[in-house]
């Protein structure tokens, strides 16, 4: 009896592993095709945490006039790394604008990601290439995004452009959470067990 709880239990768990193979797939696949932003605010002081949010705002501003005829993630990437002077040089005029003397530094780096939800817009959680933003000590709350195709000010616009970068079978994660809240919640546990080997 215990032989036979345990072959139908281990072929749940093979059944359910099998079914989540291709969803998985789906998301390592938007995961390729999009490039995040991280900031991290000096501190959690609320003047910090405006602080953050205006650098925001001028990168932002910023990297969308560079991403104007960018096609891939590849070629945005590449216009980041090219410019990581100049967003820090944006964030740091911002700041000083604002009698901030913060310094400010950058970086495309990968990291991991939760689940993120911006509108009808759900971005699975998993390991994206990014541009991190530290502004002084980085010890104050992070705000985070999908910087392109631009998704971090969430308009119409920002919808069409992400659909037209993913495959319809990409698209379809992202804008259906209802249908797959739960794959991404196990995603998450997925994501969270693989980075103990990383």
């Amino acid at each position: 009896m215990k032989i036979l709880f345990k072959s139908i239990v281990t072929g749940l768990l093979l059944t359910t592993l099998i079914s989540f193979l291709p969803f998985e797939k789906r998301c390592r696949d938007i995961n390729s095709e999009v490039l995040r932003i991280h900031i991290l605010a000096d501190s959690d002081s609320e003047y910090d945490q405006n602080l953050k949010l205006k650098v925001r705002d001028a990168i932002l501003k910023f990297t969308d006039s560079l991403y104007d005829n960018v096609d891939s993630k590849e070629e945005a990437i590449v216009l980041t790394e090219n410019n990581i002077p100049s967003i820090i040089k944006v964030a740091e005029s911002t700041l000083r604008a604002n009698g901030d003397s913060s310094s400010v530094s950058a970086e495309v780096t990968n990291m991991d990601f939760n689940t993120r939800y911006y509108g009808d817009i759900t971005m699975p959680s998993g390991n994206y290439t990014a541009l991190r933003v530290k502004i002084g000590s980085g010890k104050g709350k992070n705000w985070w995004c999908v910087m392109y195709p631009s998704l971090c000010l969430y308009t119409s616009s920002d919808k069409n452009n992400l659909e037209n970068k993913l495959e319809n079978s990409e698209y379809e994660v992202v804008s259906d959470s209802e249908k797959y809240q739960f794959r991404f919640k196990i995603l998450e546990y997925f994501d969270y067990f693989c980075s103990w080997f990383r």
